[in-house]
C-alpha cells in the first residue's frame, strides 16, 4: 500500500490496518471487545448535540476535528459533551475531566469510575513545569505477598484471583479527581457533577459497546446479585437504546458534589464498599475501613524520555508506561522509521523488537518505587538506550532477549515477573483555552472490574496486577510481589509530547499491557510518518511484548504476516481494541482524534 492510499483509506473510514514467558493470565484472554456500532445513527446517540454528532462524523470520515481555543477527547460522546460544557464556560482542563470521569464512570462502567483509579499528566501553561498525579488503588494493609496464592502455594488461576472481593484495591480516582481540582480548577466543585446527575436520575440509553460487552461478559456479571440486577434487570441483559437509570449512582454523586471526596473515603460509602469486599459469597476480600483512611494522591515528578527532537513525557513508577515507551522510542533514535514508512515490515521489526527488550527490563525492574527500588534514570539514559538499541542492528527477528543492566545509584537484583494486565481502562486528553494540558489514563482494570457493583458503581479487580508470584525461578524476589499498602505495578502511559519546552501532542489508551504499543504506534505515526492525529490513531495496531508478533485482525495488517513470520516471528491475527484518544496542539490550532474503534469523540470550540 502507497502512502497515499494508507492516508486515502483513513480519510474514507475503511477498516484497513497493516499491519519464552509464562503468564499468570494469559495471552489468549480476549481483549475488552470495540464498538460493535459508532453510527450516528443508533438510538444510543440520539441525545447528543450538533457538535457531537458532526465529531462523530469527522471520525467515521477519518479526519481530525479542529478548533482554536479548547479541545477534550474521550471514549464516550456523552462525557464529552460534558467536559465541552465547562470548558465553554471558562473552565479548566482540569475542571473538565472531572466533569468527564464523573459521566465515563455512568456510561461505561466497565472501564473506570469511582471504584477505580487513575494516573494523571498536567501540564501548566502558566509555569511550563510537567507534573504528574498518582491516584493508583492500594493494596489491603492487612494482605500478605502470598495473598494470590492457593494452600499449597500455588498461584490461583487469574479469574478465581479476580471475580470477587479478594482482588480490590482502595479505589483512588475520587481523591484524584479532588486534587487535580484543588491544584487547577477554576469553577465550582459541586457544579461539575450536574450533568452525571442528571443521566443518572433521569436515564441515559445504554450505548452498543455497553450493550455488547454485557451480553459477552454473561455468567460472571451474574455472580453476585447487585450486578446482575443492574445489568440483567428482570433477568434480561441491557440493550443498546435501552433507557438506563441509576439513582444509587446519583446519590453517592450528590455527596461527593457537597461534601468533597471525604463523603467516599469514610461514613457509608466507604462502609459499603467494605462491606461489599469482605462479604462477596466465595471469594471474599481484605480491604477494610482504615484502608480508605489512610489513601492519598500522591505527586511524582514526569518521566521523560528523548525522540526526534521531542520529550515524551509520562507517568512514572509506579507505572511501567513512561519508563518502557521511552526506552522503545530511545532504542528506535538511530533508525529512519521515516523513510522505511508505515506498510514497510521492517518499521514493524524494529518497533517490535526495541518493545521485546523494553518490557524485559519492564518485567525486572518495574514496581512501585515506594516499596522498591527502581532505576528509573538508568532506564532511559540516552547511553544506555543507544546501546540497547545496537541489537536491533541486524536482519532478522531477534532470536530472545533479556533485560539489560541499566545504571543504578545501588546494587540491586531483582527476579522476572509474569504478571500481565488485561483490558478494560480508558484515556481522556484535555486541552483548555489557557494553554494548558492534561492526560490521564484511568481504569477499574479488567473489563468490569472486581465484577462487584455498589451504590451505583463498579470495584477494580487492580490488586490481580500484582504477581502472583513472591520469587521468579532463580530465586530471586519479584519487585511488583504484593506488599500491605503497595500500588501494583500498571502500563498506563498518559502522555505530553513536547517540542522545545511546549506540548504538541497529548495522547493515552486503554488496553492493559498493549497500552504502551497503541501509544508509541500512534507517536510514532505523528512524529515519523506525517499523519494527522486522527490518521496516527487509526493506524492498525501491531504490537509485541513478548515475543508472538499480534497483528489486528480483520484489517489489511494481514498483509504484513508473511513478510514478519520471514523475519523470524510468530505472528498472530487478533483484536486489538485500543481506545486512543489525542490532541496536537499545532500553529493553526488544536487538532482532536479519536479511536474509530471505540464509541469516543474529540470535542472543541
Amino acid at each position: 500500500m502507497t502512502r497515499f492510499s494508507l492516508v486515502t483509506a483513513l480519510l474514507l473510514g475503511s477498516a484497513w490496518a497493516f499491519p519464552g514467558m509464562a503468564q499468570q493470565a494469559t495471552d489468549a484472554v480476549a481483549p475488552e471487545a470495540a464498538s460493535s456500532e459508532t453510527s450516528t445513527e443508533s438510538d444510543a446517540f440520539a441525545d447528543l448535540s450538533e457538535a457531537a454528532r458532526a465529531a462523530l462524523t469527522s471520525k467515521e470520515a477519518g479526519e481530525p476535528v479542529t478548533a482554536q481555543n479548547w479541545m477534550v477527547s474521550a471514549a464516550n460522546p456523552l462525557a464529552v459533551q460534558a467536559g465541552a460544557k465547562v470548558l465553554e464556560r471558562g473552565g479548566s482542563a482540569a475542571d473538565a475531566m472531572v466533569a468527564v470521569q464523573i459521566v465515563l464512570g455512568l456510561v461505561e462502567p466497565q472501564s473506570s469510575g469511582l471504584g477505580g483509579g487513575a494516573f494523571l499528566v498536567w501540564y501548566d501553561a502558566e509555569s511550563g513545569e510537567l507534573t504528574t498525579l498518582d491516584g493508583r488503588e492500594t493494596a489491603p494493609m492487612a494482605a500478605t505477598p502470598r495473598y494470590f496464592q492457593d494452600e499449597e502455594g500455588e498461584p490461583l488461576e487469574f479469574y478465581d484471583a479476580v471475580v470477587g472481593g479478594r482482588s480490590v484495591g482502595t479505589p483512588g480516582t475520587p481523591a484524584l479527581l479532588e486534587e487535580a481540582h484543588r491544584r487547577w480548577g477554576k469553577v465550582n466543585w459541586g457544579g461539575l457533577f450536574d450533568d452525571a446527575i442528571t443521566l443518572a436520575e433521569d436515564g441515559f440509553a445504554v450505548s452498543p459497546r455497553l450493550a455488547g460487552l454485557v451480553a459477552e461478559e454473561g455468567e460472571r456479571l451474574r455472580r453476585f446479585p447487585a450486578t446482575e440486577e443492574y445489568f440483567f434487570p428482570g433477568g434480561t441483559a441491557i440493550a443498546a437504546g435501552d433507557r438506563l437509570k441509576n439513582p444509587e449512582y446519583a446519590h453517592v454523586l450528590r455527596r461527593l458534589a457537597q461534601e468533597g471526596s471525604s463523603a467516599f473515603y469514610s461514613g457509608e460509602i466507604a462502609e459499603g464498599i467494605v462491606n461489599t469486599v469482605r462479604n462477596a459469597e466465595g471469594n471474599p476480600g481484605l480491604l477494610a475501613l482504615g484502608d480508605f483512611a489512610a489513601y492519598r494522591v500522591k505527586e511524582r515528578p514526569v518521566v521523560c524520555a528523548e525522540y526526534r527532537d521531542h520529550d515524551v513525557c509520562g507517568m512514572g513508577p509506579p507505572s511501567s508506561g513512561a519508563l518502557t515507551m521511552g526506552q522503545i522510542l530511545g532504542m528506535l533514535g538511530g533508525y529512519d522509521l521515516a523513510s522505511l514508512g508505515a506498510e514497510n515490515p521492517e518499521s514493524w521489526r524494529l518497533i517490535a523488537d526495541a518493545s521485546r527488550l523494553a518490557f524485559a527490563d519492564r518485567e525486572r525492574y518495574m514496581a512501585d518505587s515506594d516499596f522498591v527500588p527502581v532505576p528509573v534514570e538508568g532506564l532511559v539514559a540516552p547511553e544506555y538506550l543507544a546501546e540497547r538499541g545496537k541489537l536491533l542492528a541486524g536482519d532478522d527477528a531477534l532470536p530472545e532477549v533479556t533485560a539489560g543492566s541499566p545504571g543504578w545509584s545501588h546494587a540491586m537484583n531483582w527476579g522476572q515477573d509474569s504478571a500481565l494486565e488485561l483490558p478494560s481502562t480508558s484515556h481522556i486528553s484535555i486541552v483548555d483555552a489557557e494553554g494548558n494540558a492534561l492526560s490521564m489514563t484511568t481504569t477499574i482494570e479488567n473489563g468490569f472490574g472486581s465484577r462487584l457493583f455498589t451504590q451505583g458503581f463498579l470495584l477494580n479487580n487492580e490488586l490481580t496486577d500484582f504477581s502472583f508470584e513472591t520469587h521468579d525461578e532463580a530465586g530471586y524476589p519479584i519487585a511488583n510481589r504484593l506488599e500491605p499498602g503497595k500500588r501494583p505495578r500498571s502500563s498506563m502511559t498518559p502522555s505530553i509530547v513536547l517540542k522545545d519546552g511546549k506540548p504538541v501532542l497529548v495522547i493515552g489508551s486503554p488496553g492493559g499491557s498493549q497500552i504502551i504499543g497503541y501509544t508509541a504506534k500512534a507517536i510514532i505515526g505523528y512524529l515519523d510518518w506525517g499523519l494527522d492525529v486522527q490518521q496516527a490513531i487509526g493506524l492498525p495496531n501491531i504490537v509485541n511484548r513478548f515475543g508472538p508478533m499480534d497483528v489486528e485482525a480483520g484489517t489489511s495488517a494481514a498483509e504484513l504476516t508473511q513478510p514478519l513470520q520471514d523475519i523470524g516471528f510468530e505472528v498472530e491475527e487478533t483484536d486489538l481494541n485500543s481506545g486512543l484518544h489525542g490532541i496536537a496542539i499545532t500553529p493553526e490550532g488544536l487538532s482532536g482524534g479519536a479511536d474509530p474503534r471505540r464509541e469516543g469523540i474529540a470535542l472543541g470550540g
